[in-house]
């Protein structure tokens, strides 16, 4: 039902769908939610599913896709990217946000939204509340975005190309992106689809880095006195497999062995894999504690946004590429 919304609902997208109808069953029938028989299958689908959906994204990346956008549009995405991530550790903290659901906001505010999202959770293992809370301001911010970019990109004289760089680095999930930058006008969508396609590589050293911060993390909690040096373990195995899956995928497809009509049923089985994981997480999220939260979070994602959104500006008025 989530998968049939979102292509009829596109803004709202069956990931963001499917969290929401599964948190409303989980209240509405907690006793279906919490039933022991399905408790396997809901863990199954929150983390594997999760896993393999990222494997399947690779097939919409390619090196050569990264060369097309061009060097002056490399410097605002990796811009846009740190400016991002260390809004969300900064402001994050500075707002008393946890940690996990400010890494979760940050990242996909930063990278892809629910994609990235999908992405980091295997590996961050967050409470649930916090992965809803965290597609939850996405998604709003989406919406603000797509209503708002396209009036100020004409009042401004953007050019498509500046556009689509903008839609790209500002808007996070594809539907958005597409619809921001279809909104603008022709011309602007061909470069919002690869600045958005090529955003999605940033998940590779993320998840690396925090895969590596998680294992130190759990490696102190186990044993707070002993030596960091002393238990470390080997680099690859904290590489996680469905990022070394991603980079095969991607790889094979930058090779042309992926035929070009396999590529949408793929990105349909990952995005029905990501619906089908968001809504097992969903079923189990605690609503109380997402009101406890309040709306802190929410306030973070926005000033996230706006930094985004200010920093492709200003870094493509400094490039020139502006209008």
């Amino acid at each position: 039902m989530a998968t049939a919304v979102g292509h009829v609902l596109p803004l709202i997208g069956g990931p963001v769908f499917a969290v929401l109808v599964g948190a409303l069953v989980g209240v509405c029938a907690p006793r279906v939610a919490h039933h022991p028989a399905i408790g396997p299958g809901l863990a199954t689908a929150s983390r594997l599913l999760l896993q393999c959906a990222v494997v399947l994204l690779g097939a919409q990346l390619s090196i050569r896709q990264v060369l097309e956008v061009g060097a002056s549009g490399l410097p605002v995405m990796i811009g846009t990217l740190v400016a991002a991530l260390a809004g969300a550790a900064l402001l994050g903290r500075a707002l008393r946000v946890d940690s996990d659901l400010r890494t979760l906001i940050g990242v996909g505010t930063a990278i892809c939204g629910a994609s990235a999202i999908a992405a980091v959770t295997p590996v961050l293992r967050p409470a649930g509340t916090k992965v809803t809370y965290a597609l939850s301001t996405v998604f709003v911010f989406n919406i603000a975005a797509v209503l708002a970019l396209p009036p100020l990109g004409h009042l401004i004289g953007m050019s498509p190309e500046g556009f689509g760089l903008l839609a790209g680095t500002a808007v996070n999930d594809m539907s958005s992106v597409v619809a921001a930058a279809t909104s603008f006008g022709d011309g602007a969508a061909d470069t919002a689809v690869v600045v958005k396609l090529t955003r999605t590589l940033a998940i590779i050293p993320i998840v690396a880095v925090l895969a590596a911060l998680v294992s130190r993390r759990d490696r102190l909690a186990a044993d707070p006195t002993e030596p960091g040096d002393a238990t470390s373990p080997r680099l690859w195995r904290l590489v996680p497999w469905f990022l070394v899956g991603f980079l095969a995928v991607a790889a094979v497809n930058g090779l042309g062995l992926i035929p070009a009509a396999a590529q949408p049923p793929i990105a349909s089985v990952a995005a029905f894999l990501i619906t089908m994981a968001l809504a097992a997480i969903g079923l189990g999220t605690d609503l109380p504690a997402l009101r406890r939260a309040g709306a802190t979070p929410l306030l973070l994602g926005g000033l996230l946004w706006l930094i985004v959104m200010g920093t492709s500006l200003g870094l493509q008025g400094l490039l020139g590429t502006l209008t």
